[in-house]
């Protein structure tokens, strides 16, 4: 039978992740700690001018006999994840077989991809393919298409809160078994290229035509990628935890930050106070890091006045994968969970000098040692959004 909830708990299970990087974690988590870039030059968003993406290269799962609802390639991207999360489900199930399980994510593309190509469809037949469904680029599509593939009754919802959908996802998700509403959740989040958003950014003058730079002097914008990352949420003790959240507003601008960060300070200060440490305890900070020129001076800001003169080992791992967007919250905390699990260091990946005029962080190196002697327990992971709003998340490792 399931076990009464203990708010403090909040087991985050093995992770299935699919990722430019690849999607098993024992050949993502090399490249991620080796720094590889997964990045691949197209234009297939944009005619005429190629871009450094973040592309899926991986297989995914068919959707030819799925219901025309369901057909997207960003519930693809969620299947294939589904399918690596199978054997953490499988085994939480048959433990807890009466267990009331949730399921919340995060997305801010849904399936607008497909709805695109049925667009373009039209302006050439003028008519809609047979098998178009609205229902795919709706929001909710992504939590509702896990629920009936897995047949769950439990709470079902999506988020969209631009690139902190993911994150918000999880501290969504750690609430529900905290107020007892459900013993299980899978969360995580996904999107995928597509044209509305690699052109949206581009229309803001926001991407990069050369591969991402954060925190450097020269740092033009961000690459665009995508991903999938589900966890399981349980209210059991052991393994890796999320301790503490915390989320803020600034309410500053509608698409840039507040300059001097302090709206993303408070969201990191209120994830160490909700777990009951220091900042000098983190023994790693995953930087949201979009190598946007605002961006990037904003986040130094508020790391350097959190940190107050201790250097916190930190890097940017959309250098690597791209800025994923709607998934990246549930992606990086996933690499956290990784940085834990083998006591090593993302290093920040760069071919430019670093921002002199920017507060210094400590960022990890190729010749900075992977993790402290006595190993890591505490990561914090930062998401930033739209319209100010902050999320940070600290996983800890538990005996």
């Amino acid at each position: 039978m399931p076990h009464a909830v203990t708010p403090l708990l909040c087991r985050l299970h093995t992770p299935a992740v699919v990722c430019p990087l690849g999607d098993d974690l024992a050949g993502i988590a090399a490249r991620l700690f080796d720094g590889q870039r997964g990045l691949n030059t197209s234009d297939a968003f944009t005619p005429g001018r190629a871009l450094p993406l973040g592309q899926v290269t991986t297989s995914l799962p068919d959707d030819s006999g799925w219901p025309a609802r369901h057909r997207s390639r960003n519930n693809r991207l969620l299947a294939a994840a589904l399918e690596h999360l199978a054997p953490t489900l499988d085994a939480y199930q048959r433990r807890c077989p009466g267990a009331r399980i949730g399921v919340v994510l995060g997305t801010s593309t849904s399936g607008i991809g497909a709805t695109e190509t049925a667009i373009a469809q039209y302006d050439a037949h003028g008519e809609l393919p047979a098998n178009f469904h609205y229902q795919r680029h709706e929001i909710g599509a992504s939590a509702r298409f896990i629920a009936e593939q897995l047949g769950l009754s439990g709470p079902a919802y999506t988020l969209s809160t631009a690139c902190t959908s993911s994150a918000k996802a999880l501290t969504s998700a750690r609430r529900l078994l905290a107020n007892g509403t459900c013993d299980a959740v899978i969360t995580g989040g996904a999107d995928s290229l597509c044209e509305l958003t690699v052109n949206g950014f581009a229309a803001l003058e926001a991407v990069s035509d050369a591969p991402g730079q954060p925190f450097c002097a020269e740092r033009q914008g961000l690459n665009l990628g995508e991903a999938a990352a589900l966890f399981l949420l349980t209210a059991e003790p052991g393994g890796i935890q999320l301790s503490g959240y915390a989320e803020t507003s600034d309410a500053h601008h509608i698409s840039a930050p507040r300059p001097d960060g302090d709206g993303a300070r408070q969201a990191m200060q209120g994830a160490l106070d909700m777990a009951g440490i220091t900042p000098g305890e983190v023994g790693y900070l995953s930087l949201h890091g979009t190598a946007t020129p605002l961006n990037d001076s904003m986040e130094a800001n508020a790391v350097a006045a959190l940190a107050d003169g201790e250097r916190i080992p930190c890097s940017s791992t959309k250098a690597l994968t791209g800025h994923t967007l709607g998934a990246c919250g549930a992606l990086e905390a996933a690499f956290c969970w990784l940085a834990l699990q083998h006591d090593s260091l993302p290093p920040q990946v760069h071919d430019q000098p670093l921002d002199s005029a920017i507060p210094t962080l400590g960022f990890v190196s190729a010749e900075t040692p992977k993790a402290p002697p006595q190993g890591l327990r505490y990561a914090l992971s930062n998401a930033f959004a739209f319209g100010g709003n902050n999320i940070a998340l600290l996983l800890e490792q538990t005996p």
